[in-house]
């Protein structure tokens, strides 16, 4: 028998996320980099992140490990250093039911979940599922309540990813960034300069490469439906202020037109 099987063997029995976390390991080891996690909260910006950097492996002194959304903080190995992306809960809502309502279309096509068909045939806009969260009429109430809690993005939390308060406290020296969709491009740049990467390195401005809502879509929110989302999503404000605190500054907050969510904001649209 070759004496190459039985490790052939036990590499074919690793999970995909095992295998990948051996290989990350051994080529840090090799290239004696330290390294970087990006982890990809859904709606975020993290789609042109990921294209920005997946050109730029590693820099002079950082390996960068492009993340999906299903990787979460407690998968990456204490001590290792962590950037994130996080976003006004209200305007990642606007941008994740577009996202689903379109099917991720055109970058993917995921095929709505039976739960989210039935949400859309109930609600055609943002606007329209928000303010229906506070009807007087209980059956639709109930049907919004059960499509926040089936789309998806819509349905997906900030702790998801980070576990508690506690245990994201007990990671806080990990953090090496954290950015704000909302100054994408600013952060970007700073983010550059700490990890060394060349000037070269840029965010993509192609609207499918950047998976952003086509501008055809109504993102305008009524004040009533705002108010509806801010207490929907009050854990994820929670998280946000803390990593407010963690960052140093605050995250830009939403500008509205009368009555509505500002459609002039290009960040409301990603």
């Amino acid at each position: 028998m070759s004496p190459t099987r039985p490790l052939t063997f036990i590499w074919s029995a690793l999970s995909p996320d095992s295998r990948k976390r051996i290989k990350r390991t051994f080529f840090c080891t090799i290239l004696r980099k330290e390294p970087v996690h990006f982890l990809h909260c859904s709606k975020t910006g993290g789609t042109a992140l990921r294209v920005a950097l997946r050109q730029y492996p590693y820099t002079r002194k950082y390996f960068l490990a492009l993340h999906g959304h299903s990787e979460k903080l407690r998968n990456i190995p204490s001590g290792e250093k962590v950037v994130i992306f996080v976003r006004d809960p209200v305007t990642r809502f606007v941008s994740g039911f577009y996202s689903r309502f379109r099917r991720g279309m055109p970058r993917h096509n995921i095929p709505w979940t039976p739960d989210e068909a039935k949400a859309f045939a109930d609600f055609s806009s943002p606007n329209e599922l928000a303010l229906a969260l506070d009807s007087g009429c209980r059956t639709r109430r109930h049907r919004a309540v059960t499509a926040m809690q089936s789309i998806g993005h819509v349905n997906a939390s900030y702790w998801d990813w980070f576990g508690d308060k506690s245990y994201f406290a007990s990671r806080r020296e990990d953090l090496f960034f954290i950015g704000f969709q909302e100054t994408l491009s600013t952060d970007f740049e700073v983010l550059k300069a700490k990890l060394g990467l060349p000037r070269a390195a840029t965010l993509p401005t192609d609207d499918r490469q950047s998976h952003r809502t086509p501008p055809q879509f109504d993102i305008r929110l009524e004040e009533r439906a705002i108010n509806n989302l801010r207490k929907w999503y009050a854990r994820d404000y929670e998280f946000i202020r803390l990593c407010e605190r963690i960052a140093g500054r605050k995250m830009n907050p939403i500008r509205r037109a009368p009555g509505f969510l500002d459609t002039d904001l290009t960040h409301a649209r990603l």
